[in-house]
Parts: structure tokens; sequence; C-alpha cells
């Protein structure tokens, strides 16, 4: 399997222009830990996740070092520390070096690369611009629906890009918390759900697509609670 099996297509971006307040309130409405910076293009300028808000000043959890700390640290990553915890927008604060794969990339490759830079996801791009993103999810998902190591078929690719451009004309539902993945023309459904009908209208969707042998329901049911 490969990148473009698995991958959330409709990815929450912001500018960079966006303020570090308004991306919080969006890590808690849209329950993300990690967005994408892109340019007007859609071209990946940086990534701005959970960590590199920890560090801040309103909330008095900023790094404070003892004075032989300070004198042992290097002066451009004090600077940096400074810059990232008095920061008011996404590019002051946003990580640029950014890992990136590509649609083709396989999930092996993609794991690997997780493991060696410790990190929970990675952006897929194409000619330079944002295409989707591969979460730690998003390949157990793929785990769990198949092989990884196994290649998807072409009527299986097919069958997903089917149901994806179905359930994204629809306004009753968003892709942002939903993912699907197809091994031997069965459809895994995954994700969460604003409700029952929204559940089953989703399985309605997959079961008429061309090709789909049958449909596994993973969803779940978003608490009520969580909603912002």
């Amino acid at each position: 399997m490969r990148a473009v099996d698995v991958m959330t297509r409709d990815v929450i971006t912001v500018g960079p222009n966006t303020t570090v307040s308004e991306i919080a309130r969006l890590f808690l409405r849209r329950r993300i830990s990690g967005v994408p910076v892109v340019n007007a293009e859609g071209a990946i300028l940086g990534i701005v996740s959970e960590g590199d808000l920890v560090r801040r000043v309103e909330t008095e959890t900023d790094a404070r070092h003892s004075w032989w700390l300070e004198l042992l640290s290097e002066s451009p990553e004090r600077a940096a520390e400074y810059a990232k915890s008095r920061g008011r927008t996404a590019k002051d604060v946003m990580t640029t070096n950014v890992v990136t794969v590509l649609e083709s990339t396989t999930l092996r490759e993609i794991a690997d690369l997780m493991e060696k830079h410790r990190i929970k996801r990675v952006p897929v791009v194409r000619d330079g611009r944002l295409v989707g993103i591969v979460s730690r999810a998003n390949l157990l998902q793929g785990l769990a629906s198949g092989t990884i190591s196994e290649t998807v078929s072409r009527d299986d690719a097919a069958i997903r890009d089917s149901i994806l451009r179905e359930l994204k004309a629809q306004s009753w539902t968003s892709l942002w918390t939903k993912n699907i993945v197809v091994t031997d023309g069965i459809v895994h459904l995954w994700g969460l759900v604003r409700s029952e009908d929204e559940r089953h209208a989703i399985r309605v969707a997959a079961e008429n697509a061309p090709g789909a042998k049958g449909v596994r329901d993973h969803l779940s049911l978003e608490p009520a609670h969580t909603a912002v």
C-alpha cells in the first residue's frame, strides 16, 4: 500500500498569518494535533503541532533555564525558544524543516520516516503542492484493513476514489474526521461520525460504489461533549 491508498485528502490547513490563538482553537474544535501551513498556491511552508504551542508566555509554560545552562546553551537555540514562546502567528512558531512524501511512497517507507524523525504525521505532496496527509492513525487503519506490504489494485483505488468523491459532494458530512481503505474490494470505513444517521448514509454510499464487494464499518460516534 502507498500513501495515496490511506491518506486523508480533506486536509485542514492554515496560512502563515493565522494567529496562535486561532490555531489552538482549531486543534480543540477539530480534535487534531497538527496542521500544515501553506501559501496561496498550496505549497507547504511549515507545520504547527501541539508541541510548538506547549511553551508559551501566556500560560507561563515558556522555558526557563538556570544561569549555568544558559551559559552552555547556544545563542541560536535561546533565540529560537524566545521567538516560539512569544510568536503570534503560524510563521513565527511553525517547524519549517518538514518531512514530506509523495503519493507513491509506500507505507513501510512512511513508517520508517515517522520513526526516524519522531513525528506523528507526514504531508503528501504532488508537484510541491499539498494533496493529503498520512498520520499514525492512517497507518494503523491500513494495517487493520489488510497488509501494508500488499499492492493495492487499480480497482481498489478506483472504488476508494469513487466513494471519496461522492462523500465530498455531500453537505451532511466532512472528510477531515474520516478515512476509507479498500482491500480486495472490501471497503473499510474509519473515523468519527456525528450521528447514527451519518454513519448509515456513509455506509450506503460505500455499498453503492461500483465494484465494492462489501463494507466493514469501523466508524465511531463522536462524543457529544467534545463539540466546540
